[in-house]
Formats: C-alpha cells, structure tokens, sequence
C-alpha cells in the first residue's frame, strides 16, 4: 500500500503541484494521468522519497518514507525517466551493491544483467552507456529481489521491442503476484487492458478511478480523457 496523508509539494512558493492530497493504492496497476505540467513525475518522485513533501505524510505499507528510511523503502523499487546513476561506477558494481541492499545473493545481479541483455557491458561505467542501456541498467537493479512497490516513469522509452515486451511482461508478473505497480506514461496503449485503476493529476488535485471493465476501446477513451484532464464520466 502506497498511501498520501494530506499531501501538499511545490518547486516554487506559492506555486504547489499537488495540495493536501490523500490517496491509498493498494496492489495491481495503477496508471498516473494527466496533461503535461500536471505533476505526474513530480508524484512518482514524492511516492519513491525522490523528494519530500512541503506537508502531510507519505507512507509505505503504514511506514513513513521520511521517518522509517530503511523499512519504507526495502521492498520499493523506482525507474526514473532520465536514470541518475552513479556515473563512474559499473554496471556490475551498481546491481552487486543493490543486491546487498536488498539482501539478496550476488547472483542475482548476474541474472538482471543478462535478463536486460547487459552481460557484455558489466564492466562498463555509466557514463559510456546510451540512454537506452542505462534505462535497461536501471530496471535490471529493480528486478533484483522482485520488489512489492513499483514506481515507473516512461518505462518503455528509449527500449527495443524486447526489452518492452519484457517489462511489460514483468509488471505484469508482478500484479499477479499481488505487487503495487505504479506506471507514468505518455502512452497508456500497452497498459489499458491490465489497468485496475488511474490516478487523475489535475489542477493540483489528484483522484483515484477505477478502470471501467469496458470494451477495449471504451477504456481506452476513458484514461484518454483523463490524460487530457478532463473530468471522465
């Protein structure tokens, strides 16, 4: 459970992204909707403890992301639009450490690499990767020990065909194992049909809809007039 307690965050004083916002997700798909500027990363970003919030709580499974660090964040996993990764370090260096983190054998930072397609890389730092290899970087540390919370922005961009088809195929694997999976895209095609529900970014606000179990193109219409901002009937 991914919980907001009267949330309020802004960049600028007196300009806030979200105010006193509450909101529970619980397992299955959530999607983040909403025109651009609406706040969609910034929300990712306060849910993954990028960024605290101005006021109110963000808890992980009752546990407070700023007050209970190691415990709230153990079992969460984010994937950033635009990785920030340490840029001298390795690959290999990168997954050993999270599978310390995680308390997870080293082998399974092995078995991440090759999932992305990264075995001939390891040794690589960061900073001589393309985006698209330091985004598959990225997701093969969040595979590491099949955490409960994910927290994905744009996690198809910058990807070839299979490594889409296998992140697409791990979140899905994931809801069915009963994970919270929380996905920020610009395209909510390949989503629409596992969606549960949506959390609709609007004018500072933020509301949680269930996906109506719909034809297809019914529901499609629905997140697409969220996405605009537009109130869904």
């Amino acid at each position: 459970m991914i919980a907001f307690e009267s949330v309020s965050f802004g960049y600028l004083p007196g300009r806030p992204f979200l105010r006193g916002v509450s909101v529970r997700i619980g397992p299955g798909l959530t999607l983040v909707a909403g025109p651009n500027g609406a706040g969609k990363s910034t929300w990712l970003k306060l849910a993954a403890g990028v960024e605290p919030p101005d006021a109110g709580r963000v808890l992980i499974d009752g546990r407070d992301l700023w007050r209970e660090e190691a415990a709230a964040r153990a079992g969460l996993a984010y994937v950033s639009e635009q990785p920030d990764l340490t840029p001298y370090a390795t690959i290999e260096d990168i997954l050993r450490l999270v599978s310390r983190v995680r308390r997870r054998p080293a082998g399974e930072a092995d078995e991440a690499l090759a999932r992305m397609g990264l075995e001939r890389f390891a040794g690589r730092s960061v900073r001589e990767l393309s985006l698209g290899q330091k985004r598959r970087a990225a997701f093969a540390a969040a595979l590491i020990g099949s955490p409960d919370h994910l927290l994905l922005d744009e996690p198809l961009e910058a990807m070839d065909r299979a490594s889409r088809d296998l992140i697409i195929d791990w979140i899905l694997r994931r809801k069915a194992e009963g994970a919270v999976a929380v996905v920020v895209s610009h395209d909510l095609e390949p989503f629409a049909a596992a969606a549960d529900r949506v959390l609709a970014l609007r004018e500072g606000t933020a509301v949680l809809r269930d996906v109506p179990r719909a034809a297809p193109e019914d529901r499609r219409a629905f997140l697409d007039r969220l996405a605009r901002g537009e109130k869904a009937v």
